[in-house]
């Protein structure tokens, strides 16, 4: 089941001479199991636009459809606990998010309060360890002994012990090296294979969002300023810096070379496939 928004509209303090518009009339619609991307420079309401999907923040116009539950303005939803079981939000720097024992506690609060059996529970705790990297020894350790890599391994298993259809991300590596990253994104890919999920990363690493999803959402000014696959997106490189967003540098040198004469096709995305057009031109 796809994820629908219908002209909505959210306005922080309404009513008050602080009153600011998130969002303005946004119509989108997000494919169910795959992986898209929401990204825009900071304030475009990209962050306020994810937080609709589990009603964390109710529209002020309009409705979203999710999981088959509609989230209108001023109106939570009927089974809340069990849109929020279906839709996993993990927030930037989630690891300042623990407070348990050890890690096994961690991972199994969302579980158990799901009023899953003990082997249920057990199993689901010990399958996302797997999936973030996490080794068995440390499921009994203080998760506030670990580094900040495991600690947001920790997070993110937590959320994806819940099994949700669909699983946010806001900025996932935010801090991390360059390893911790590339980690990170294998095993959100290794959950949306496993559960076929339907994923929603937001990142400001365009290399990130070139690499993992199949779909971009630009946010800009409260609006859906740019809405297609990566390709189509990066080949308007121009129209991105004007909305303060970078492009992949490879995107950047690709266009480059094009303009020197060469010929090479809008929108390339990865060094593989540069590396392969320069030795077909050669």
């Amino acid at each position: 089941m796809s994820i629908a928004f219908r002209q909505v509209e959210h306005t922080y303090n309404p009513g008050t001479p602080f009153a600011y518009a998130a969002l303005k009339g946004i119509d989108l619609e997000i494919e169910e199991g795959k992986v898209t991307a929401v990204i825009g420079e900071t304030g475009s309401g990209k962050s306020t636009l994810v937080q609709h999907l589990n009603a964390l923040l109710l529209p002020t116009n309009g409705e979203i459809e999710v999981c088959g539950k509609l989230i209108k303005s001023k109106e939570k939803p009927k089974n809340l606990k069990e849109l929020r079981r279906n839709v996993g939000l993990v927030f930037q720097f989630p690891e300042y998010q623990l407070f348990e024992e050890t890690v096994y506690k961690d991972i199994a609060f969302g579980p158990g309060n799901m009023g899953l059996d003990k082997e249920e529970i057990d199993r689901r705790v010990r399958e996302s360890a797997r999936m973030v990297g996490l080794a068995e020894e440390l499921l009994e350790k203080s998760p506030f002994d670990l580094s900040g890599g495991q600690k947001r391994r920790v997070a993110i298993a937590g959320v994806m012990a819940m099994e949700p259809k669909v699983l946010i991300l806001d900025e996932p590596t935010a801090g991390l090296d360059p390893r911790g990253r590339d980690e990170i994104l294998a095993q959100i890919r290794a959950y949306h294979e496993t559960k076929r999920a339907t994923v929603i990363l937001v990142s400001h690493s365009m290399e990130e969002i070139a690499r993992n999803v199949g779909r971009i959402v630009v946010m800009r000014d409260a609006h859906v300023y740019m809405d297609g696959t990566p390709r189509q997106v990066f080949a308007r490189a121009e129209e991105l810096e004007q909305a303060g967003l970078d492009v992949p540098q490879v995107t950047i040198l690709a266009d480059e070379l094009r303009k020197r004469g060469l010929d090479i096709p809008a929108g390339v995305l990865k060094k593989e496939e540069l590396v392969e057009i320069l030795c077909r031109l050669n």
